[in-house]
């Protein structure tokens, strides 16, 4: 009776030894409600209408500010797109047109990443509506050692990263970089 009271206790701490679940902070998964916000490597339409030589395609550089003519730089990270829109509109007005009507929309997301048990693991392009499982097959798909029910998700959210241990179905959002672990057996 001891021993099968001492397997059964040894048992139970290898399998808490092989559960390292991280349960995501609760802003993890808020995040994915709420509106998009910009970050550096997003690729912005801004259309300012009535105004050909202002609308353009503009990158959010490593600092997070997009370059415009007449009014140089703008801050675009963490600025939603009716953000932006006002801010463009405000520097425009301030000496150079009188009433700016200015559109600020995704042209393409920046990328996300993928690594671990994956056939390529790397950098890919974002698509709005991918699940983890879809970034899974755009990199070629799990290995033959891949841990197939969930995996970890880093995310950055108001300049503070989250990790969480999410399912295979759940959302991804751009710049996300995603692990897939190793199966135990």
């Amino acid at each position: 009776m001891l021993l099968r009271l001492g397997a059964a206790i040894v048992s139970a701490a290898i399998l808490a030894g092989c559960s390292n679940y991280v349960r995501p902070n609760p802003a993890f998964h808020e995040v994915l409600t709420q509106p998009y916000r910009f970050d550096a490597g997003d690729k912005l339409r801004i259309t300012v209408f009535d105004q050909a030589n202002l609308t353009n395609t503009y990158l959010v550089d490593a600092s997070g500010n997009i370059s415009m003519p007449l009014i140089g730089g703008v801050a675009a990270r963490g600025r939603t797109a009716a953000e932006l829109e006002a801010e463009i509109a405000a520097k425009l007005r301030n000496g150079y047109l009188k009433r700016p009507d200015v559109s600020v929309d995704i042209d393409q997301y920046r990328p996300f990443f993928i690594m671990g048990e994956v056939k390529n693991a790397g950098q890919y392009p974002y698509v709005a509506g991918m699940t983890a499982q879809t970034a899974v097959a755009i990199a070629g798909g799990y290995s033959a050692r891949a841990d197939q029910a969930n995996l970890d998700v880093t995310r950055q959210i108001n300049g503070e990263v989250l990790v969480g241990r999410v399912p295979v179905t759940d959302p991804i959002r751009p710049g996300d970089t995603i692990y897939v672990r190793e199966r135990y057996f």
